[in-house]
């Protein structure tokens, strides 16, 4: 069984979790093109060695940040994605309202 340690709830079977891809930069929403955005959500790197990856604890709901070896498969650690991410991002609605 592989374990993967969740920053929130510690050790838990890796059944537990899903991966969310690649942590990337993120191009501007409101000014990059449907193309940029569509190519940043769905295309990875796929690069050997060590990478930065969004986890979700499924049970809790909890996005985190594990640095994983691509090549050996181990993980080198896990964080909350605060440490990477110190601020929210504000996404305006399509047609300049909030929305509802």
């Amino acid at each position: 069984m592989k374990i993967l340690t969740c920053p929130l709830n510690g050790p838990r079977n890796i059944a537990e979790f899903s991966y969310g891809g690649e942590v990337t930069a993120m191009p501007d929403p409101n000014g990059c093109s449907d193309a940029e955005w569509a190519d940043h959500l769905m295309m990875a790197d796929n690069t050997a060695g060590i990478v930065r990856e969004w986890w979700c604890h499924i049970a809790s709901a909890y996005w985190f940040i594990a640095e994983r070896n691509t090549v050996t498969d181990e993980i080198i650690r896990t964080y909350p994605a605060s440490e990477v991410f110190k601020q929210r991002i504000d996404f305006d609605a399509p047609d300049g309202g909030g929305g509802r």
